[in-house]
């Protein structure tokens, strides 16, 4: 969620998590899935930068979509996580707890201090329950969500530097080690997302924010080099000018294509379709999936969402929930065999050949494309649930929008040929 970048998230991983999982034990494919597929949440959960392009395609604004995007991308991380626990109960050799001799942090009498740490986060979830019902019920659900998890890691933070001032030790090792480590992050998160569904930013200014705030965590950690801040600047303007040479092919294409009339073709073509609204997104979705194949969000942004997007207004489709249904669609792109780009990425930082761990001195054996291939296809099947379940149920999606007043609430309408449409506002 902080980088918003698939490369940046699954090479960071492979880099760091991939060879500890091959040091234990772990299933290659199971490795090299989660790693790929936790990588594509950046996608989905904002700061997302599919969904900034699919809102200036569909005309909407970005922070709708961003308040939009919020529990569907945490209930697709929930899927993630329900699948690998259910892994680890049908296949626990492939997912083994860490050995005895690799728990390090451990307390002066030998204890993990997991309990401590347990009861620290129930404390903080409590805080952050208690806050939530404390609010009025016309509070907007984004903005209570944001602010109500704040108080809890505040509240998490607090009690540990106090631990550590004091020397009270009412904390393990485990828990201060989790909560500092924790915070930075979350901290950066919310200077990006917090100050948007706060209404203090807008999403320009909170990617602003959030750079600002990894410079100053950059200097805190004497991370922070002019080499380090050039490759920054250089890997912002070689994005910055994919995105503007793929607009410009775009346009052209557009052009064309409105010189032979081609909208109207494809305007007659989807409204013609059986079943209304949901033959439209059925064949929509199969349609994404399968050019996801073989062209990333961009040329499917840029090229596709045009073509559909009128016909789904025109249909009585909001846009809003539109637009975040083909972005976890168009998240599979990332994971598709042969030519996932997430998986292409770990491919370049996974072991190609056998080596010796530096630290057990064991022989590790490499992990094959065809494992990395294999790992990704449970998570895209997951994937397609969720595009099912957002279908199903509207109103998944509408709960991380800001709430109406009453007096403007929409009426939610539906029937056999008619969705409900999740009501929308601007920050």
């Amino acid at each position: 969620a902080t980088t918003g970048v698939v490369a940046a998230s699954v090479i960071s991983m492979g880099l760091i998590s991939l060879p500890i999982m091959l040091r234990y034990g772990y299933d290659r494919r199971v490795a090299s899935g989660v790693i790929a597929a936790s990588g594509t949440l950046a996608q989905i959960i904002p700061p997302s930068l599919v969904l900034i392009i699919m809102a200036d395609q569909l005309g909407k604004s970005v922070g709708d979509l961003y308040k939009g995007a919020f529990v569907p991308g945490f209930v697709l991380t929930g899927l993630y996580v329900g699948f690998i626990l259910l892994v680890s109960f049908i296949r626990p050799t492939w997912v083994p707890a860490l050995p005895k001799e690799a728990r390090t942090i451990r307390e002066d009498n030998g204890n993990s201090g997991l309990p401590s740490l347990g009861l620290l986060a129930l404390l903080s979830a409590a805080c952050a329950v208690a806050f939530a019902y404390s609010r009025p019920e016309t509070t907007p659900t984004d903005e209570l969500i944001v602010v109500s998890m704040c108080i809890g890691v505040g509240i998490a933070f607090a009690l540990s530097v106090l631990n550590k001032v004091t020397g009270l030790k009412l904390l393990s090792k485990m828990a201060e080690r989790v909560t500092f480590v924790l915070i930075p992050p979350l901290a950066l998160i919310f200077l990006v997302l917090g100050t948007i569904f706060l209404g203090i930013a807008t999403p320009t200014e909170g990617g602003a924010m959030g750079a600002v705030g990894a410079l100053i965590m950059a200097v805190a950690r004497q991370r922070l080099s002019l080499k380090l801040l050039r490759q920054a600047m250089d890997s912002t303007m070689k994005l910055s000018t994919f995105v503007v040479f793929i607009l410009i092919g775009s346009t052209v294409f557009s052009l064309s294509f409105q010189g032979v009339d081609g909208p109207k073709w494809v305007e007659h073509l989807l409204t013609s379709l059986p079943g209304g609204q949901l033959g439209f997104l059925i064949v929509v979705n199969i349609l994404v999936f399968v050019l996801a194949f073989f062209l990333d969000f961009f040329e499917l942004s840029f090229i596709i969402v045009p073509l559909i997007g009128p016909v789904a207004e025109k249909l009585g489709i909001d846009l809003v929930w539109f637009g975040v249904l083909l972005a976890v669609n168009m998240q599979t792109s990332f994971m598709h065999p042969p030519f996932g780009f997430a998986l292409f990425y770990l491919r370049s930082v996974a072991p190609h050949d056998d080596y010796k761990d530096r630290l057990t001195g064991q022989s590790i054996p490499k992990v094959t494309t065809s494992q990395i291939y294999w790992g990704s296809v449970p998570f895209v099947l997951i994937q397609i649930i969720m595009v099912a379940l957002i279908i199903a149920f509207p109103n998944l999606m509408s709960g991380g929008l800001a709430k109406k007043k009453r007096s403007t609430s929409t009426t939610f309408k539906s029937n056999s040929n008619r969705l409900p449409k999740p009501s929308r506002t601007t920050i």
